[in-house]
């Protein structure tokens, strides 16, 4: 495998993908590593409704597709493969990665995303993949005929307990406040859906089980009474954490740990990019992380035509 590129893309979500998508079909050559499977926090997505010209479909699906062009192309991608350093802070940027040793580029495109954010209790851990789970697609058909409980109340956690109705036979959603920030048609579609409940105003208190999740224990933030709720399964989606730790004191970042770029995603670092959900910004879908992809796609062999002309 070389060792020189012209751009190097750190993570293959859906930003990374495009980002290796725009840039290998540019004729440039592109490494793109990521730790994990190819598509990051976009494989999760049980059912992809609103990806323009793509009909219903799946997180998955849309991440293989965004693969094979990216090879079709000339990119070269290694997935599983952990980067354990970095230096950016040259003209010639290296990335370590595990097993493969140093690579070296003119340019870096951080697209690292993010990961479930988690409730951060005891028995959280305890019961993890015995029952709870952070990924309705990866996890959803282990509950069919089952009850089970969807925590969040944005629009990941409304429309993937929609997504859960298709394998259990009911969804208990618990959400910590009396009113949804999920948008109101997504809101509007899990209320039609005979197969949810909602708990809404309660506070996780506790998971509960022999060998496996049996239940999951709540309390009202109005009156304090707990409430145990039968369930085999129990869905979180509250959010997510950047990855953005291997980057802290290198990159710009707000105080949530988020990158911060411009509009053309340049970050304060010359010749580095960012894109995805790391990115400081409002709104995360597929949709903007694909934007955001393309942006610093661009942006970056912009830079690399200006420093051909000026060396």
């Amino acid at each position: 495998m070389n060792r020189k590129y012209d751009v190097i893309v750190l993570g293959a979500g859906p930003a990374g993908l495009t980002a290796g998508i725009y840039l290998s079909r540019a004729r440039q050559k592109v490494l793109l590593v990521d730790s994990g499977t190819a598509g990051g926090q976009m494989v999760m997505s049980y059912t992809v409704a609103n990806y323009p010209g793509v009909e219903t479909t799946s997180g998955w699906n849309i991440s293989q597709t965004m693969l094979r062009q990216a090879k079709s192309f000339g990119c070269n991608v290694l997935t599983q493969s952990p980067v354990l350093g970095i230096d950016l802070s040259d003209e010639l940027k290296s990335v370590e990665v595990e097993d493969e040793g140093t690579f070296y580029a003119d340019a870096v495109i951080v697209a690292t995303g993010g990961v479930p954010r988690e409730l951060g209790m005891q028995s959280e851990q305890q019961y993890k993949g015995i029952g709870i789970s952070y990924c309705a697609t990866c996890d959803g058909d282990f509950f069919t005929d089952k009850e089970i409980v969807a925590i969040g109340g944005g629009n990941s956690a409304l429309e993937e307990a929609v997504g859960l109705t298709k394998f259990a036979s009911k969804v208990t959603i618990v959400h910590e406040f009396d009113h949804f920030q999920a948008q109101p048609w997504i809101v509007e579609e899990a209320r039609k859906n005979d197969k949810i409940h909602f708990l809404m105003a309660q506070d996780i208190v506790d998971f509960a089980g022999d060998e496996h999740l049996e239940k999951v224990i709540v309390a009202s933030k109005t009156t304090g009474a707990k409430t145990e709720i039968p369930a085999a399964g129990c869905f979180i989606f509250i959010g997510y954490v950047p990855n953005t730790g291997m980057f802290k004191n290198i990159l710009d970042t707000n105080e949530h740990g988020e990158i911060l770029t411009d509009h053309h995603m340049h970050t304060n670092l010359s010749g580095v990019f960012a894109a995805g959900d790391l990115r400081e910004k409002r709104y995360r879908q597929i949709t903007t992380s694909v934007a955001d992809g393309t942006i610093a796609a661009l942006s970056a062999i912009d830079f690399l035509q200006q420093k051909k002309t000026t060396d």
